[in-house]
């Protein structure tokens, strides 16, 4: 049984943990449409795309034409939404991530959930909880993909930037990842887009389509 190569795993938390986005995240998104913009459509592939690039705010206000002050309304719809609405984890990462820990590693989570409602989910899934998470409670400045909740983590576990592994679906997880000089893995197992795949494909040199394949990266002999 080979040993964990990072002393820290860090994990994005929809689309990489939970099946959220089809579940939860975009009919919340489709629904607050309904009742802001009658007739407008967002189906699940282009609110998957969009959040990819050029990312979830920046769609709200070029594509959907929000205001500041509607963000904020969507926000709260949105975390309404979520508390009504259970996600489930991906087979599979249970396991790794108690191997991660039984080898004396780090749990933690960067996200742009909260962090309430990705401690529900892993309680709700079984998952041991994360040492530490960074969610969208943060100032706008500190989500990712700033380095700052890679910075953070460095600083209060005592960890190198080589300790450290990000594991994320999407291009913000990446380019936080690569400001912040530490490795990273695309975790592509939750849907099949083709844009993205080859994206993360082009970016990162390799996709992860299973978590067995991710763990065999993470624990090689």
């Amino acid at each position: 049984m080979g040993k964990n190569r990072y002393k820290c795993l860090i994990f994005d938390h929809d689309d990489t943990v939970v099946n959220s986005t089809a579940t939860i995240h975009q009919p919340a998104f489709q629904a607050y449409l309904d009742l802001t913009r009658p007739g407008r459509r967002c189906g699940l592939e282009e609110y998957m795309l969009k959040n990819c690039d050029p990312g979830f705010i920046q769609m709200c206000l070029g594509e959907y034409g929000m205001t500041e002050e509607e963000l904020e309304e969507e926000t709260i719809f949105w975390q309404n939404y979520v508390q009504q609405h259970i996600p489930t984890a991906y087979p599979g990462l249970g396991a790794l991530m108690e191997r991660q820990l039984r080898q004396g590693g780090h749990i933690c989570v960067v996200s742009h959930s909260f962090d309430s409602t990705i401690r529900r989910d892993y309680r709700a899934n079984g998952l041991p909880q994360p040492e530490l998470i960074f969610g969208w409670e943060q100032p706008k400045e500190r989500r990712k993909p700033s380095v700052w909740p890679v910075e953070e983590i460095m600083r209060q576990l005592d960890l190198k930037r080589e300790d450290l592994l990000m594991i994320d679906d999407l291009r913000p997880g990446y380019e936080m990842a690569r400001a912040a000089g530490i490795d990273f893995a695309a975790a592509r197992w939750a849907n099949d887009i083709e844009p993205i795949d080859r994206f993360m494909l082009d970016m990162c040199g390799r996709i992860y389509k299973s978590v067995d394949e991710l763990a065999d990266a993470i624990f090689s002999d």
